[in-house]
């Protein structure tokens, strides 16, 4: 995919939506109200306007943190419409999180909406760069708010010219092993993605209706709901909250969209409540979309079986901004992470930086246009994972005799048994097929001799009682994957330590 070097991305996602005579189409819909195409335009000119009169030049950076509403776009692409940088944050972090990434992004404004305030309130005056706080919805208090500014605003605004290769706003990674970093991505990634993955794989078309469970905050969500919808002008169901199974099928029911995005921990949660039935959903559903973890098999074909839907599963990162590898319709395969698509390439590599043969694991690399321009002041962590076209992902994978990757684990997850590698996903699979498992991480733990076994983290279905549960699980993984395999210890827990992406933190269960 070719793109000018004088290029705005706001002109494909916005514009041209509009000069195609799209601009009465719904462009998105959340739980209170609804924007046109027409009317995103608008307001993302006067979005534009509102950052000069608080004298945020080109390149500037501003911080977004904000719940998923239709107040999101509207500053996003209003601020990549004037070149300023929209850094956009996890809206679930705590106060000394915040502290951090404002600080580390020498953000010059704050757009906050004021449900979250509070949140970052006792920080906001210890930050030498933010210079305006702008509050959405609601009582703002000391700092400006944003509708009255959007009301003064003229939506008259001459596109910044930018580069394509320009960076255009920032994600910062989940930090799920030490401080977040920043992750820089340029004008043309989204139109990159949306093309390649959006097109290629799932078919988008204009008459779509996209429903993401992933926040737009999220690489996943924000390709999931505003890049890969907008570039064929589909609308976007917007859920402001958290997602449950409750919030989630009273979307899909209420908006009946055709494609919905969710991750793997909140599919086994569906499919854990009782009122998770055809009748409850979307009758419109075509595809059903899997990103951020790797898919249990049994999830993916339970959901199947009761929804009638498929889910794609696919792998992708904040640093290549989307999904790069996925099962696709009519090729999928349950339990895999499916096959490299158009736009991106993959290899991958043992220790030694050798291609290991087919069945055997090692480290994969991807390329790509959509991959990031670097982690902002982060060198060191640059170069080791941005090498040259190459993207390292930091996931072990291996390729069946079909093309099929399979996935294995974070290789920091990864551990040898009796000179064997024993891959965490492959035995919390293998937990999770067992009718009494809703949820399994999986460690390496030593023995009292000081060899290295697996520990499992078991979290169950509702009225399963772990009382004589023990032995049974272990036979079940020993029957499934392989003798040396099964859990040596087993913890009933509650929940699993997640990032607020849904990733599970298993360095936090090592100790």
């Amino acid at each position: 995919m070719e793109f000018p070097r004088q290029y705005n991305a706001v002109g494909d996602f916005v514009d041209r939506n509009v000069l195609e005579g799209h601009g009465s189409k719904v462009a998105f819909i959340d739980d209170r109200q609804s924007l046109t195409y027409r009317e995103l335009q608008s307001g993302t000119g006067k979005v534009a306007n509102i950052l000069s009169s608080l004298q945020i030049r080109r390149e500037g950076r501003i911080a977004m943190l904000m719940l998923d509403t239709v107040d999101f776009p509207i500053v996003f692409w209003g601020a990549v419409r004037a070149g300023v940088v929209p850094v956009c944050l996890n809206t679930l972090l705590t106060t000394q999180q915040y502290a951090y990434m404002l600080s580390d992004s020498r953000a010059e404004a704050l757009i906050v909406s004021r449900e979250l305030l509070p949140v970052v309130a006792p920080i906001l005056g210890a930050l030498p760069s933010l210079q305006n706080v702008v509050v959405v919805d609601g009582e703002a208090g000391e700092h400006h708010a944003f509708e009255n500014l959007f009301a003064a605003a003229s939506d008259e605004f001459e596109t910044a010219e930018t580069c394509a290769d320009e960076t255009a706003f920032w994600l910062y990674s989940s930090g799920s092993t030490g401080d977040p970093k920043g992750v820089r991505h340029v004008h043309s990634s989204p139109m990159y993605v949306a093309g390649h993955y959006g097109k290629g794989v799932l078919g988008i078309e204009h008459d779509d209706i996209c429903f993401s469970a992933a926040k737009l905050f999220f690489a996943y969500g924000l390709g999931a709901g505003m890049a890969v919808p907008m570039s064929v002008g589909a609308t976007t169901i917007l859920l402001p909250q958290r997602p449950t199974p409750a919030s989630v099928l009273e979307v899909l029911k209420r908006h009946q969209p055709t494609i919905y995005f969710g991750v793997p921990t909140l599919y086994a949660a569906l499919l854990a409540d009782p009122d998770c039935l055809p009748q409850n959903s979307s009758a419109k559903l075509r595809l059903c979309v899997s990103a951020g973890e790797a898919l249990p098999e049994e999830v993916g074909k339970t959901w199947k079986q009761r929804m009638g839907v498929d889910i794609l599963d696919g792998i992708g990162s904040t640093e290549m901004l989307h999904v790069f590898l996925s099962n696709r319709p009519g090729d999928i395969r349950y339990g895999t992470s499916g096959k490299a698509f158009d736009g991106y390439r993959l290899r991958l590599v043992d220790d030694d930086g050798l291609e290991p043969g087919t069945g055997e694991i090692g480290e994969l690399l991807v390329s790509g246009g959509s991959a990031a321009d670097g982690y902002w002041n982060q060198r060191e962590k640059s170069r080791a994972t941005f090498e040259g076209a190459w993207t390292r992902t930091g996931d072990k994978y291996f390729q069946d005799d079909d093309g099929y990757y399979h996935y294995c684990g974070r290789t920091d997850d990864m551990f040898k048994v009796s000179g064997r590698w024993v891959s965490p996903f492959e035995v919390e699979q293998a937990l999770v097929s067992h009718p009494d498992v809703l949820e399994a991480a999986v460690v390496a733990k030593e023995d009292e001799e000081g060899l290295v076994k697996p520990k499992a983290f078991v979290v169950l279905k509702g009225g399963a009682n772990a009382d004589g549960l023990f032995d049974p699980l272990k036979a079940h993984v020993k029957s499934s994957v392989g003798a040396w395999k099964y859990p040596r210890w087993v913890d009933f827990v509650s929940e699993l330590p997640k990032t607020a992406t849904g990733k599970i933190q298993r360095y936090k269960l090592r100790g």
